[in-house]
């Protein structure tokens, strides 16, 4: 092997290194209210682990997910989680309110469009859900739905 091919492949192996080794990106702030007015604002929950999930009210696999995310939320809400809700309806609270009052969710849940889906780097389907650190920085994002055991092991290695 020359030389000169020894010392990029050295050097594409460094950069990966480094790559891997990079902090978090900060997870993009929002300010968006609830159906009750309260607003959720992402940086004044700095200090808490946040679940940050994009879902909807048509869409199947979000719906499968929301009974374990409500079981976690209440028996990790204390020790620092919090989750916020992002449901990406057309319709806005007209489409997501009725459906709140047949299935309630313990954890705020706002409405969120498509500039604030292109601010977490797009979304590519739903559910799409960010774990964000207490320092406000995302951990991980999974695309799809998860279980409640895979949701609880993501919280507690966050926490």
């Amino acid at each position: 092997m020359k030389p000169i091919h020894i010392v990029a492949a050295v050097a594409l192996l460094l950069s990966v290194s480094i790559g891997v080794a990079v902090a978090a990106d900060p997870a993009p702030n929002f300010s968006l209210k609830t159906s009750d007015g309260k607003t959720i604002e992402l940086k004044k929950l700095q200090g808490k682990v946040v679940i940050v999930n994009f879902w909807a009210t048509w869409c199947p696999p979000c719906r499968r997910e929301i009974p374990g995310m409500t079981k976690v939320y209440t028996k990790y809400k204390s020790k620092g989680l919090e989750i916020v809700g992002i449901a990406l309806d057309n319709g806005g609270w007209d489409d997501v309110n009725p459906w709140l009052q047949k299935n309630p969710i313990n954890y705020p849940i706002v409405i969120g469009d498509g500039a604030l889906a292109d601010l977490y780097g797009g979304i590519e389907g739903i559910p799409t859900t960010f774990v964000v650190d207490r320092k406000g920085n995302i951990l991980s994002k999974h695309v799809g739905s998860v279980t409640e055991q895979e949701f609880e092991k993501l919280v507690k290695g966050a926490l």
